[in-house]
């Protein structure tokens, strides 16, 4: 018989150890085996919540981007102005949760993953529409009918800087990386 209110505790911990895994081996190259062994339970069982790899990579993948959405949130509640509403987009995005070892991998795994699994490339969509939504309800104030073009460079850019962050061999610097975009969107305001 199995035990009542255990799913939601086995779930979380396969989406941990998912993180975990990735992490270490830095690529996909992982076995469900070695996720379930992380997780301490075996791997039938986690093929049972989940169904396959792909499925347990897309839920620590949403748990991941839920943290984030935290993150965003978080920053927002405590920005001034429409300026400052942007300025918090930008922090959140490069904070340092953002820049552990494992939530890197995981972020790098999942662009690649979004090539070729079309729930994978839905979820990239979902994280993208929101990033731009939320700079261009902030952005139309300070730039109007410009918004949409500005909230597009500013979130690419802040995938782009990311990934340079991530990729380079030195610590990744998110004060650097936030002041990049930052300077950026000082430019756009001043046009």
């Amino acid at each position: 018989m199995p035990k009542l209110g255990m799913e939601p505790i086995r779930k979380a911990a396969l989406v941990k150890a998912t993180i975990t895994e990735i992490g270490r081996a830095g690529s996909l190259d992982v076995t469900v085996s070695q996720i379930a062994k992380r997780a301490g339970m075996s791997s039938a069982l986690a093929h049972h919540y989940f169904g396959s790899k792909e499925q347990i990579f897309l839920a620590a993948m949403r748990h991941i981007l839920t943290l984030y959405g935290a993150e965003v949130r978080g920053a927002l509640a405590a920005a001034e102005g429409p300026k400052g509403r942007v300025q918090a987009i930008v922090r959140a995005s490069f904070a340092t949760s953002s820049f552990r070892r494992e939530v890197i991998g995981a972020w790098l795994n999942f662009y690649v993953l979004a090539q070729t699994l079309p729930e994978a490339r839905r979820l990239l969509g979902v994280y993208q529409c929101r990033l731009q939504s939320n700079l261009v309800h902030s952005l139309r104030p300070l730039v109007g009918l410009r918004a949409e073009a500005v909230a597009r460079s500013l979130g690419a850019l802040i995938d782009g800087v990311y990934i340079r962050e991530a990729l380079k061999p030195a610590a990744p610097d998110s004060v650097g990386a936030a002041g990049t975009v930052l300077d950026c969107l000082e430019r756009e305001l001043a046009a």
